[in-house]
């Protein structure tokens, strides 16, 4: 049977970095709360002048594409994955990013489309394309997305007034951009080994974007005392517990080497990690997180993680990850794979 691997993983990370101290300073309203010692978040990635969500994706797509064996134009497929979609100041939907992806890189052959899933977007788009490479419709693909979302940031600091704010969540927020390329596994070596993913519709409206209710700028708002009940945060384990069964496997023998979790935030990073400790009944595998210096970077958070530990040579080889999305809808599930030759130049 075919399987998919990751064959490359690239990334753009702003260089500017706006401190939580500085962003508080900014509020309207001055926070009787640390945000700080509430999220884990010290700075998060901001974009510069030069950036919107289609250079970050063109920049995450072009490192991609520099640590992999493939050229642009050898792709089969591109899918664009990202929530904002800003060219310039400008946000639309018509045409396509991916069309406009596909032509700056020079992807001549490549197929293309948009897909939009809140922050399990990238995930989303890998789903697509490991099915269509598990099907024999495409040999490889690149899924990227470019995230301009310090604007919901910018909204908040305005407009929102305690820790329990429905605009509270948006502080945490930063930008950049993220790229895999899958191509058919050889090995299990370098392989993804299960992955699905699970939408639960009746938590829907726990987060939204859209126009502020206060002004023209763009918001976020979210119930997260509701959004991190335990019930909701259980359905993870449950579901990868429920999957694992059908193939006659227990998580405590899957022997993961590495978990990561959307990055939301520390405490939530931690309380998903003691839920899983016990639904499990196993020790959870090391944790590794990157929001202390960038935040949540929505749809790309757990590949800018993944990125920044291969380029740092943090992880073991022939290491067994473990990716579990978090997102508004509410999307999860689980990512596993078998990593050894996949590498940051």
């Amino acid at each position: 049977m075919i399987k998919a691997r990751f064959e490359s993983i690239g990334a753009y990370i702003p260089n500017k970095r706006v401190s939580t101290e500085s962003l508080t300073q900014e509020m309207n309203i001055p926070p009787q709360f640390d945000i700080e010692a509430i999220t884990g978040i010290k700075t998060r990635s901001w974009k510069e002048d030069k950036d919107d969500s289609f250079t970050m994706a063109i920049d995450a797509a072009q490192s991609c594409l520099e640590n992999s064996k493939y050229e642009a134009a050898d792709l089969d497929i591109i899918i664009s994955c990202s929530i904002a979609r800003f060219v310039g100041e400008s946000s639309y939907y018509e045409p396509a990013m991916s069309l406009l992806l596909k032509h700056e890189l020079g992807a001549k052959k490549a197929i293309f489309f948009d897909i939009s899933n809140a922050c399990a977007g990238m995930f989303t788009g890998i789903y697509i394309l490991e099915s269509m490479i598990k099907a024999g419709i495409v040999k490889n693909g690149l899924v990227v997305s470019g995230e301009y979302i310090s604007t919901i940031a910018e909204t908040a600091v305005l407009e929102a007034k305690d820790i329990y704010d429905p605009q509270f969540g948006s502080l945490t927020v930063g930008d950049a951009g993220a790229a895999v390329i899958l191509d058919q596994a050889t090995n299990e070596d370098d392989v993804i080994d299960c992955f699905n993913l699970i939408s639960t519709p009746e938590y829907s409206d726990l987060a939204i974007g859209k126009p502020s209710n206060q002004s023209n700028r763009y918001a976020m708002y979210a119930s997260n005392s509701k959004m991190h009940t335990e019930e909701r945060l259980k359905i993870w384990p449950n579901f990868q517990t429920d999957t694992l069964a059908k193939e006659n496997k227990e998580f405590k023998t899957e022997n993961f080497d590495y978990i990561i979790h959307h990055q939301v935030g520390s405490k939530f990073i931690e309380r998903l990690l003691k839920i899983g400790t016990e639904a499990f009944s196993s020790e959870q595998p090391e944790s590794l997180s990157v929001l202390e210096k960038y935040g949540n970077t929505s749809s790309t958070s757990h590949f800018i993680v993944l990125y920044e530990y291969l380029k740092a040579n943090k992880l073991k080889e022939k290491s067994k990850i473990l990716m579990v999305p978090a997102a508004s809808g509410f999307v999860t599930g689980f990512l596993s794979m078998n990593i050894n030759k996949l590498a940051v130049k």
